[in-house]
């Protein structure tokens, strides 16, 4: 009776098989096809990136903050401290209304104080008016007789004495206004701006031409420049 061997033999392993020549790989060729798509993804990807470059991130600061968001927040402050300079710069303009009345007040004293002070030099008709009158009235009480002298004294030296004080009264006027526009600024509350050169001056010469008509009025009310006429003696028979 014949015993069966149930051990085998030999050992059978995988057999490689090697594709014939002229022939390739399946597995090859799939890996190749990959290799090549991805190439040109990654070339297309370097073009695209070539045409269009991205914007680099924003740096930040040493204290983690984005420059955008630092100048974002520095932005309401500058704008607030622009608006006040603008304004400080608007508070130093000077306004030119408020330049055209400085100085009005004084400007027109000193006008009148030197108009003042040529009246008194020239004479008013107020002065021809009070000289007719002494004139009238001195008529009018020699009228029933008089000597020569009294008759002079009433009719033309009342009149010319007339004339001379109320010339010197426009001369004291404009003297008074004149002083009182130059020494206005040492007085009250005290002025940003300077007097103007120009109402000074104009001040002066109101002053100047009051003390001259004081003078010239006093000489004439007090006969030192030219005296009254004096009548001669009658003839004896």
């Amino acid at each position: 009776m014949r015993r069966m061997n149930t051990t085998p033999s030999s050992t059978t392993t995988p057999s490689t098989t090697t594709p014939p020549a002229g022939t390739t790989d399946p597995a090859e060729d799939s890996a190749d096809a990959v290799t090549e798509e991805a190439a040109a993804k990654d070339s297309l990807a370097k073009d695209a990136a070539k045409d269009s470059p991205a914007k680099d991130p924003a740096p930040k600061d040493a204290t983690g903050t984005p420059p955008d968001a630092a100048d974002s927040g520095s932005a309401p402050d500058d704008l607030a401290g622009q608006a006040d300079d603008a304004d400080d710069a608007e508070d130093l303009e000077p306004d030119p209304f408020e330049e055209a009345r400085h100085g009005v007040g004084a400007g027109a004293a000193a006008v009148v104080s030197a108009a003042l002070g040529v009246v008194a030099l020239t004479g008013a008709w107020t002065g021809r008016v009070a000289a007719e009158r002494e004139t009238l009235i001195g008529q009018i009480q020699t009228s029933g007789g008089g000597s020569a002298a009294q008759q002079i004294s009433e009719i033309y030296g009342d009149a010319w004495h007339t004339t001379a004080l109320v010339n010197g009264v426009f001369a004291v006027l404009a003297l008074l206004v004149g002083v009182f526009v130059l020494v206005r600024p040492a007085f009250g509350t005290p002025s940003e701006r300077p007097q103007p050169t120009w109402v000074r001056a104009v001040a002066l010469a109101g002053v100047a031409l009051g003390v001259l008509g004081v003078l010239i009025s006093a000489g004439m009310y007090f006969d030192l420049f030219v005296s009254l006429p004096t009548a001669g003696a009658p003839a004896g028979g």
